[in-house]
């Protein structure tokens, strides 16, 4: 029974469970739909040496030594480099969790000095128990196991579960069957050291922060603090309960507690998206089902203008050709007459004919041609920018215009058109109007304004039109010269009603430099010498104006003008030359 007489390494132990040479890839695939716990997220195979990252994802070592190097200081593309490296000189590198995406340093040993998941391993040959496979003996890999012994992690059949027990090294470990561990459901076995195998880790090196086993402690770690690993097992795993119950489930909890509100949020969000995608889709068709309603009122009115100008054109068409037909039977009568009647016949029928003629002269239909032309529809108009009101509860737009512009209807207001002041601006509304007298409710009228000065005709001032679209205009001008002007406000090259219209521009606002006051005499405390705009003037000698005398204005003027209007404009020097011949100083302001 020499097979059985050398225990296997770890590593053996690890590869021998971590690859069942009794599971096919199918048999795998169907471990992987059964417990993802068994299965890589990497290779979606069992685990084979699984190795647990600092983010405490597991993966095949394999898988890990294929990630590629997200930062690393060392000139290598794998992580193949230093995983035999075991020189803390060695650089670190980091890799992307495939997991969860986290940056992992892999330590300096490369992925052996990865923590191993002893976890991973019970499962995975739980896993390959409950498959209810031929399971091969480790030791002869010929008989079928069905022992496993737990402190050499190795599984046997009956003949080697014998040999086993008889040898003096292997006597005392404890073998199990596996049809019972099958049933527990859960597999507990020793961990063993990886430099000494057999030995398994029962102690604890507290510099070190490593459990390591007896040969370990005597050798590499025998200056080093060693404890029982049943001594220290509390402390650490309270360290760990501590962290799990104090921090983490609390913190778990807050996590669930946002998620749930996170994800009632989401279902709040699209419930409320579907509604209002739903709302905007009823007022799409609501809104379409309007503007097509508005189309077809639109329609019907252009159909009524249609025949309203068709049956107006009939008319006027119907009474021309009666008066054309008047006219020329009118015209007719009387050339034949002039030509071949004789003295006494035109005479005889002189009477009759001359009423007639003076008939249709007079009374007939007889328009001027050039007020009379075909309606060609020039006056219908759309205007697919103007409200239109609301139709079914929806704003439409969307206007027919059919008024046709009269002339002598279109009106001037505001004053500025008459009276202007220099270096002032002014303005006045042009009003376009149809023949009923309505303002017209569009714009686009081709407006000419041009204002000139009477005498200087080479002085001009600049207008501005400003269309405010619904049949108004504002215009707006500056004159910098005082005077008469002309101006003449045209549309279609026609005078409106009024134009030309003369615009009186009058002279900078003269503000007053005397002062308001009752008289001279009191503004000036007496002063003889004092004069006033007013003219008036004391006995005595005094050349100003005093209450109650000759010229006074009987109430406060302006000692410069005269004038007796508090907020007016100061009269100029002529007008008050005019009133006296005399030099008016305005009174001394005291």
């Amino acid at each position: 029974m020499s097979h059985s007489s050398q225990k296997p390494s770890e590593k053996a132990l690890l590869d021998q469970v971590a690859t069942p040479t009794n599971l096919s890839s199918s048999e795998e695939n169907e471990a992987v739909m059964g417990n993802a716990r068994v299965v890589c997220r990497v290779c979606k195979r069992l685990y084979r040496e699984p190795k647990i990252l600092p983010c405490l994802h597991t993966f095949c070592a394999d898988c890990i030594r294929q990630l590629e190097p997200f930062t690393a200081s060392v000139n290598s593309k794998s992580l193949a480099v230093v995983r035999d490296s075991h020189s803390r000189d060695q650089p670190s590198v980091t890799v992307l969790c495939p997991q969860c995406d986290s940056e992992v340093d892999i330590p300096f040993s490369g992925v052996d000095g990865l923590t191993t998941d002893h976890l991973a391993l019970d499962e995975v040959f739980l896993e390959t128990l409950n498959s209810n496979k031929c399971v091969v003996c480790d030791l002869c890999t010929d008989g079928e196991a069905e022992k496993r012994c737990e402190l050499c992690c190795v599984n046997l059949c009956e003949f080697c579960c014998q040999a086993h027990r008889r040898q003096k090294r292997t006597a005392s470990h404890s073998v199990q069957s596996l049809q019972d561990l099958k049933a527990q459901g859960l597999i507990s076995r020793p961990v063993l050291c990886s430099l000494h195998p057999g030995q398994e880790l029962r102690l604890f090196c507290e510099p070190c922060d490593l459990p390591v086993c007896l040969e370990c402690a005597a050798t590499f770690h025998r200056d080093h603090r060693c404890s029982s690993t049943r001594d220290v097992i509390d402390h650490h795993g309270d360290r760990i309960r501590e962290l799990v119950t104090g921090c983490l489930r609390p913190r778990l909890g807050r996590l669930e507690e946002s998620l749930r509100r996170v994800e009632l949020s989401q279902e709040a969000l699209q419930a409320r998206v579907e509604t209002a995608a739903e709302e905007v889709r009823a007022f799409a068709r609501g809104y379409a089902s309007a503007v097509e309603a508005h189309c077809v009122s639109l329609l019907r009115r252009l159909e009524e203008l249609r025949v309203q100008r068709r049956n107006q054109l009939h008319l006027q068409r119907a009474q021309l050709l009666q008066a054309l037909a008047d006219a020329r039977g009118g015209v007719e009568f009387a050339e034949r007459l002039l030509t071949c009647g004789s003295e006494a016949e035109i005479l005889s029928v002189k009477g009759v004919t001359i009423r007639r003629l003076a008939c249709l002269a007079e009374s007939g239909y007889d328009p001027q041609p050039a007020t009379v032309s075909p309606d060609n529809g020039s006056s219908i108009c759309f205007m697919p920018q103007e409200s239109a009101g609301e139709l079914e509860g929806y704003p439409v737009v969307g206007v027919i215009h059919a008024k046709t512009i009269e002339i002598s209807k279109c009106t001037i207001e505001g004053e500025d058109v008459q009276h202007g002041r220099e270096g002032q601006s002014g303005e006045f509304i042009l009003v376009c109007r149809n023949s009923a007298g309505e303002q017209m409710g569009r714009g686009g009228e081709p407006v000419l304004v041009s204002i000139i000065h009477k005498v200087k005709k080479d002085c001009r001032v600049e207008t501005t039109v400003l269309d405010n679209g619904n049949g108004s205009y504002n215009i707006s001008y500056t004159p910098k010269e005082p005077g008469v002007y002309s101006v003449w406000v045209c549309v279609k090259d026609q005078h409106v009603k009024g134009s030309p219209f003369v615009l009186n521009v009058k002279r900078k606002f003269r503000r007053h430099r005397g002062t308001f006051h009752c008289c001279s005499f009191c503004s000036s405390r007496g002063s003889k010498e004092a004069r006033c705009g007013c003219a008036g003037k004391m006995p005595g000698g005094f050349q100003g104006c005093g209450h109650g005398h000759k010229d006074h204005p009987g109430k406060p003027h302006w000692s410069c003008c005269g004038s007796v209007v508090e907020a007016s404009e100061c009269l100029p020097h002529s007008v008050i030359a005019a009133i006296s011949p005399r030099n008016h100083l305005r009174t001394v302001e005291l």
